[in-house]
């Protein structure tokens, strides 16, 4: 399928495909807000809006009928947290992606993993930062969005902010000039500087780096001070752009909520009185659980048995602390570390860590577009972007069901067919 999308993609240029007037009948539709699918619905399709959806929906004589028998039609799926210039490091560990892999290669690698990505029914995805391959991501999304290749609408963070000396990699002669995997600042001025920078680069989103560790098998340690991430924060949103900040530790976390962030990423080692505050400031929590179970399988060689491992538990138990505070929860899984096309393992691995079917179908629809301040899209209804997938089954049942993907429309337009 990636290889006939790419073919098409060829084919037609920058000139994308004019859309249908679509008429979908799937055995029931998930409307992306509701947690119980509405059996026998329909959804017609005008241009590249959905017009209608309900029980009895007419058509004009000129529509496109797709029968989708057995299958639930739901709006396409939102990916929260993704790195589509990098690959799974059980292939090439990060250090070696970011120094050694050619920006033209990592590129070719970015433009297969965005169709991979709207082939497996992911029609928006937020891309929080190329780690080394600077504005590259900007360009990507030009070319889709112009119909050069396919793949999702993106979000893109270009290149990331972090503490000068913080991030990586590391470990060479001090002194020398070591590509890094994104913009180091140190103090107030020049991280407002790199939020402008990195805005004129063509960033949607702006990523800070709250906490890291500053040395080999070091813990993780506050990088960016109260001061640096609330004027990082103040001038994203001044902007008109919105904020992803990683923090794994209480502090950075606290000082990250406390800046105005929208999302924070990750948060392992989030406590009851973090997620209050978050819950308080209306910070998202995107928990990529993905990730960690990906370096447990990597680097623990953990055989996906229960019960998981020290670090996959904390993850799971950060979420179920988020969830008990009333944190909006962002499906997003950290997908680079792991292979794109597989954004769904995610999904699954929060229903492991006791969230409902439902929530987890939620999150990955209109909870993300909500979070990410998307109004056009996320869920089925009239005057909304039709941006749809169907997949066989009954995912509130069991959410595997959204890996068995047999329609992809993006924009009205049919990118995979049953």
């Amino acid at each position: 399928m990636i290889r006939k999308l790419l073919l098409a993609a060829l084919l037609v240029g920058a000139a994308p495909a004019q859309a249908d007037t679509l008429l979908l009948k799937p055995a029931r539709v998930f409307d992306g807000v509701n947690a119980q699918p509405h059996e026998g619905w329909s959804v017609l399709v005008e241009g590249d809006r959905i017009a209608a959806a309900g029980p009895v929906v007419a058509a004009p004589a000129n529509a496109r009928v797709i029968e989708l028998p057995g299958a639930t039609l739901m709006p396409g799926m939102i990916e929260g947290h993704s790195h589509l210039f990098l690959h799974p490091y059980n292939e090439k560990l990060w250090d070696d992606q970011v120094l050694h892999e050619p920006l033209a290669l990592r590129t070719a690698r970015a433009v297969v993993h965005a169709a991979k990505t709207l082939d497996a029914g992911f029609t928006t995805e937020r891309d929080l930062g190329t780690e080394g391959a600077g504005f590259a991501d900007a360009g990507l999304r030009q070319a889709i969005d112009q119909g050069i290749v396919p793949g999702p609408r993106l979000l893109v963070a270009t290149k990331a902010i972090v503490a000068r000396g913080a991030y990586g990699p590391k470990g060479y002669e001090p002194g020398m000039a070591i590509p890094q995997g994104a913009q180091e600042v140190s103090g107030v001025e020049e991280i407002v500087r790199a939020v402008r920078d990195q805005i004129a680069g063509g960033a949607d989103v702006v990523k800070f780096y709250a906490d890291y560790h500053w040395g080999k098998g070091e813990p993780s340690r506050p990088t960016l001070s109260q001061a640096e991430l609330s004027a990082g924060v103040a001038a994203a949103h001044d902007a008109g752009r919105s904020v992803a900040v990683h923090a794994t530790t209480p502090e950075g976390m606290r000082r990250a909520a406390l800046a105005g962030t929208d999302t924070i990423e990750h948060g392992y080692g989030g406590t009851e009185e973090v997620f209050r505050l978050m819950k308080q400031k209306n910070v998202a929590l995107c928990p990529t659980l993905a990730a960690s179970e990906a370096y447990a399988r990597y680097f623990e060689k953990w055989d996906g048995q229960e019960p998981a491992p020290q670090s996959v538990q904390e993850n799971r138990h950060s979420l179920q602390l988020a969830k008990k505070a009333g944190v909006p929860i962002c499906m997003g899984g950290d997908v680079g570390v792991y292979s794109h096309g597989e954004n769904w393992l995610e999904m699954d691995a929060m229903r492991r860590a006791g969230m409902r079917t439902a929530d987890v179908l939620v999150a990955a629809t209109s909870g993300n577009a909500a979070i990410f301040h998307l109004t056009d899209r996320g869920s089925v209804g009239p005057g909304l972007l039709a941006d749809l997938v169907a997949v066989d089954g009954d995912p509130t049942r069991d959410i595997s069901m959204v890996r068995n993907v047999k329609l992809v429309i993006k924009g009205g337009k049919v990118v995979r067919a049953p």
